[in-house]
């Protein structure tokens, strides 16, 4: 399959979008699902959007930045996983575990901004010395704007105008270095899953992960929907609850101030 050049012109607008909203992580529509369902749709292989995003978003679960961290790149990760998997037909596994030098490259990328950007800092300080709020709003839109421009160039260059290249050399692999990029990309989703679990996982939620295990391992079901409902089900239950136990507790609280108000009241 081949890219256009008018959808490689989507994907690289998409990418600003989605690149200026990871940047401020605002509506997370930067995430591995989303980018590769987007892609997915503009070259008009919504299947196969959906199949490299769910791998990817699975892959990346744990990946966030904290402070001035900065994992692998989703965005890059999931337009280049699409991008791959449509143009060499590459399994969605083995197309994700072949986007992960994209995403590295734009994570070094977006690390050299952290560092380039303090350059703005001291004109920052001057313009909030004075009360000058237009001055620095002009320069967290000019950043921001850089930003997102880039990964718009990257995804041009990496989506659009390399795809030939990258056809040829996926086509020139052989076949058990193919194979092991799918055994890769099969493996990652569940180092995502043990990053994300080391993080929440609590000796409260034990129950519910073996629930989860044992429906999506032992039950036979055409899909995982069922699954998610019953993830859904517990969730609400957990949640009221918590909600009646909050609220008893404020009822609680209430009376014992009233009635130490009716205590001072008869002099005590």
């Amino acid at each position: 399959m081949h890219i256009t050049l008018f959808q490689g012109i989507l994907l690289a607008l998409a990418a600003v979008i989605q690149g200026i909203d990871f940047w401020l992580e605002g509506l997370y529509i930067f995430r591995p699902i989303i980018v590769s369902t987007i892609a997915g749709l503009i070259l008009g292989d919504l299947q196969t959007g959906l199949v490299v995003g769910g791998v990817t978003e699975l892959a990346f679960a744990g990946l966030t930045p904290a402070g001035g961290t900065q994992p692998p790149n989703p965005i890059l990760a999931g337009v280049m996983g699409v991008v791959l998997a449509h143009v060499t037909g590459a399994h969605a596994t083995a197309a994700m575990a072949l986007a992960l030098p994209f995403s590295l490259l734009m994570q070094y990328v977006i690390l050299f901004f952290y560092s380039s950007f303090s350059f703005f800092m001291h004109r920052i300080e001057k313009a909030a010395r004075i009360g000058n709020t237009n001055s620095i709003a002009r320069i967290n839109f000019l950043t921001t704007g850089i930003v997102g421009v880039t990964y718009g160039i990257v995804v041009f260059l990496c989506g659009y105008l390399a795809q030939t290249p990258m056809k040829d050399f996926v086509a020139s692999l052989p076949v058990w270095l193919t194979h092991g990029f799918e055994v890769i990309g099969g493996i990652l989703p569940a180092v995502g899953f043990a990053m994300l679990l080391n993080t929440m996982l609590k000796r409260e939620f034990i129950p519910f992960l073996l629930i989860g295990f044992v429906l999506a391992t032992f039950l036979n079901f055409s899909n995982l929907l069922p699954v998610a409902v019953v993830g859904l089900a517990l969730a609400l239950f957990v949640y009221n609850i918590d909600e009646s136990i909050h609220k008893n507790r404020v009822i609680e609280k209430v009376k014992s101030i009233d009635e130490e108000e009716e205590d001072y009241s008869d002099g005590i």
